[in-house]
This record gives C-alpha cells, structure tokens and sequence, in this order.
C-alpha cells in the first residue's frame, strides 16, 4: 500500500511533513486510524491528547502530543492543524 502523506502545523511552524503508514488521529469523536487511501473526512482534535504515527507497517508508534485544532484528510493526504503540538 502507498505512503499516507502527513503533515503537522501549528500557527508557529510545520512540525512534520513526510509519507507514513498510518496515524492514529484522537479526535473529538474518538480515535481514528488514518492510512492511505482513506475516504475525506475532517474532525476537531480532543485537547491535550497525542497523535500516534506509524512510519512502517508493525512499527513502534512515535507519541506527539497535541492540543486543539482539527484534522483533514483529503486529496493530499493527512493534515493536522494543532494548536500547540510537542513530544
């Protein structure tokens, strides 16, 4: 399966921009696992929560905490608009 284009900004900076497998969103709704090919979908991220990325299949997820903002899955692949985002 192709790579999931993920990109994480906040209003200071671009986190993160490269292809992963999948990121594990935690989204007002509950957490979604978001991989390539995954229909559009847009939701607000929980406060103070942690997205998980995958960078392989079976790999050990890199933990990024973030806060506020929401998350986009479209054309492009994953974008994450984070209020504040640390590890």
């Amino acid at each position: 399966m192709a790579d999931l284009h993920f990109e994480l900004v906040t209003p200071e900076k671009q986190v993160l921009s490269e292809d992963v497998y999948m990121v594990v969103v935690p989204g007002s709704e509950g957490e979604m696992g978001i991989m390539a090919g995954h229909a559009p979908v847009m939701t607000t991220i929980k406060d103070n929560a942690e997205l998980a990325v995958y960078r392989s299949a079976g790999a050990t997820p890199e933990k990024i905490r973030v806060s506020g903002g929401f998350a986009e899955v479209g054309d492009n692949g994953l974008t994450v608009l984070a209020e504040s985002a640390g590890e």
